[in-house]
């Protein structure tokens, strides 16, 4: 329950991102918001549910981000999307993997209660890729934004893409990586004309270096990828100094 401090500060929170919003309509540029701690998403989601309401009959301009490490994400996208079909507005996700796994289960297990996190990797990389089928099967009234540096990933959506006959450049499906990071991605579905965007993280650095670190453990849990990359970068360099 919100004390009358909070509820102003939420309030004046709210009158700023709407604001953000009803510009972003105006000039029909998309607006991503990224997901916090899961004791915070709840207000979050509440708020961009009413923000999609109010800017996304027509087209996609505000999106909210799914942290597919959380095991309810994928009931959270289905009622949510029967929510859309029902009063006619439509959807936006990034659909990334998350980012405060530790953070989750130890404030869980301190205080007693069921951990929102998924219980393995190999459990969220399933979240992920089923959460990544169900939008894309229901991408009528949706649109997507993969922030992800997984191969099997990304290789899952095109397969989808081409069986769902899907346009490659669908103005509805995006694909993104950080800057420096899986490059042989991203140059590779750019090359291909697929929809694709590198992201630059900005602003203080004890702020930012934690969120990167963050993005360089995600890339070495991946299995065999980190190595390949590294081999890849090394094969560039001989190229370009030859």
């Amino acid at each position: 329950m919100l004390d009358d401090t909070d509820q102003e500060h939420y309030k004046k929170l709210s009158n700023r991102v709407s604001l953000i919003c009803s510009e972003a309509h105006k000039r029909n540029v998309p607006v991503f918001i990224d997901a916090e701690e899961s004791w915070m998403q709840n207000a979050a989601d509440d708020l961009l549910l009413e923000l999609m309401r109010q800017y996304n009959s027509d087209e996609v301009v505000v999106y909210n981000t799914i942290q597919a490490y959380r095991w309810d994400r994928l009931a959270y996208l289905k009622k949510l999307n029967h929510k859309a079909k029902k009063e006619g507005f439509k959807l936006g996700f990034k659909l990334v993997r998350g980012a405060y796994m530790e953070k989750e289960r130890e404030r869980a297990k301190r205080l007693n209660y069921n951990s929102p996190i998924c219980l393995t990797k190999s459990a969220t990389d399933d979240q992920f890729n089923n959460c990544l089928k169900y939008i894309l099967k229901n991408l009528d009234h949706a649109a997507v934004f993969l922030g992800t540096h997984n191969e099997y990933s990304t290789h899952l959506a095109l397969k989808l893409m081409h069986q769902l006959k899907i346009d490659i450049d669908d103005p509805r499906i995006w694909f993104g990586q950080l800057f420096g990071m899986s490059d042989h991605i991203s140059y590779n579905l750019a090359k291909a004309n697929y929809n694709i965007a590198k992201y630059l993280p900005y602003g203080p650095v004890r702020d930012v270096m934690p969120y990167l670190i963050r993005r360089a453990e995600e890339n070495t849990s991946v299995a065999g990828q980190t190595n390949r990359e590294l081999s890849l970068i090394k094969q560039e360099t001989k190229r370009r100094k030859s």
